[in-house]
């Protein structure tokens, strides 16, 4: 059967585990990291100056840009991670 999309939680859904929750968003966030990474590897342009500061920043706005996004849902990995784990079949 398919679910429709809603922002709110079905009334019959399960009760949300907090522990749970967090766990699936630390998970997605990683995985969007490393994908990130990996991103950039692909490039073609070096830093013209040398620095190691550039690649570190870069890395910490990409776990930035990671966090928010798994904290959003916006690729659902967690989402599918915690239907998983509390049982349901998502």
């Amino acid at each position: 059967m398919i679910r429709p999309v809603s922002s709110s939680p079905s009334p019959s859904a399960a009760p949300v585990n907090p522990e749970l929750r967090k766990a699936a968003i630390a998970f997605e966030a990683v995985m969007l990291r490393q994908l990130i990474s990996e991103m950039h590897k692909g490039a073609l342009v070096d830093d013209i100056f040398g620095s190691s500061a550039n690649s570190t920043y870069r890395e910490l706005a990409d776990a930035r840009t990671a966090d928010a996004l798994a904290q959003r849902g916006a690729i659902g990995i967690a989402a599918m991670i915690e239907g998983q784990l509390q049982g349901e079949a998502k």
